[in-house]
């Protein structure tokens, strides 16, 4: 769905998209020439709400999913809560499963919006949490008849839900010359990849990951940051589609978010810190304001983290870095707590995917 919402909605779909672009002159980490930010937030549902919607249609229209049928989900919470929007207004349960480590706030919020919560007590030993949620998300389709699994990770419709969000980009900016965007299931940045290929095939797309995901490669490590990264190779990601990637920190994020805070008010979670960070970079490269950030959600699920000092001051984070360092290739290690690291040579890591039949031992493989 595209354009301002009307003033008068039948439906809370109706709300789905046109979200604001607003310019942000803030200084982040550096004065920067400015750049825009797509506030993903002011939609009731939050940004997942579009690829939800798209899933959850499609899968009906195919008969997969029956009415009133149950839709069962792994996720860290922000697509729970778009999936708990779209499912009430079209009549489906929710169950998400999610882990030990979803903060209270989130919980509570899912559980008032009537989802049903699961949570998985320990991480896989090689998938991590989401290898161990989606381990739980098998067993609860089992037992739940006529269960629907979007699976986010690998569903086309996820990244079909975000072209819209490609096309209201560039309608609200259409001298862009930089999207910046986060990189988790791959969703958002695969659905706004097609609409720059269809409409504006120059405009470069930089991607932002959280350091120790194994999105881009890097070794997997236990990070602070939530909605941000992975611990499998997610099928929905276009690699083809990167110009260079940025892995970033939560030091560094955290820096970001309360910079934004003071000195714009627009603020948001672990993966608007980082986007904005990378995205304020671009628009001093560039030397203008022609650069368009996805800001996925705002502040108000992280005030017991980013915005709490104790949380803070218990993970002493160090001085976080200012400046990207260029460093193509993978790592044998990787810091995520603090490090700012630029690739301009983005290549798929998922051995399964480049080799054909081989297995990947980080990959979740669908049975």
């Amino acid at each position: 769905m595209t354009g301002r919402a009307p003033a008068r909605c039948d439906s809370a779909l109706d709300l789905i998209g046109g979200t604001p672009l607003l310019r942000v002159a803030a200084p982040i980490a550096f004065p920067h020439p400015g750049f825009w930010a797509k506030l993903e937030s002011t939609a009731p549902g939050g940004m997942k709400a579009r690829a939800a919607h798209a899933m959850l249609t499609a899968a009906r229209a195919r008969g997969e999913l029956r009415p009133g049928g149950t839709v069962v989900e792994s996720t860290s919470g922000t697509l729970g809560i778009g999936l708990a929007y779209v499912g009430t207004a079209l009549g489906h349960p929710v169950v998400v499963v999610a882990d030990a480590e979803l903060d209270g706030q989130t919980r509570a919020l899912l559980t008032a919006h009537g989802v049903r919560v699961e949570l998985v007590r320990d991480p896989h030993p090689v998938g991590g949490w989401q290898r161990a949620r989606l381990d739980r998300v098998r067993e609860l389709l089992a037992e739940l008849p006529g269960a629907y699994w979007p699976d986010q990770y690998n569903n086309p419709d996820n990244v079909t839900g975000y072209r819209a969000l490609g096309h209201e980009l560039l309608d609200q900016l259409p001298d862009a010359q930089v999207v910046v965007c986060s990189v988790g299931t791959g969703g958002h940045s695969a659905g706004i990849a097609r609409a720059l290929r269809e409409r504006a095939p120059r405009v470069r797309l930089v991607g932002v990951d959280a350091a120790g995901s194994a999105v881009f490669g890097d070794p997997v490590a236990k990070r602070l940051m939530r909605g941000l990264g992975s611990s499998i190779h997610p099928g929905n990601v276009d690699y083809a589609a990167f110009d260079e990637v940025h892995l970033v920190g939560a030091a560094e994020s955290v820096a970001a978010c309360h910079r934004l805070g003071a000195g714009a008010f627009v603020t948001g979670g672990w993966s608007t810190g980082a986007v904005a960070l990378v995205a304020s970079w671009c628009a001093r490269e560039l030397g203008a304001d022609q650069v368009a950030a996805v800001f996925p959600d705002g502040p108000h699920r992280y005030w017991g983290t980013i915005y709490d000092p104790d949380f803070l001051a218990a993970q002493d984070f160090p001085e976080p870095a200012a400046e990207p360092v260029d460093a193509d290739g993978i790592p044998s290690e990787v810091d995520s707590r603090t490090t700012w690291r630029r690739s301009r040579k983005v290549v798929d890591p998922c051995a399964r995917r480049a080799d054909g039949p081989a297995e990947c031992p980080v990959c979740e493989v669908r049975p």
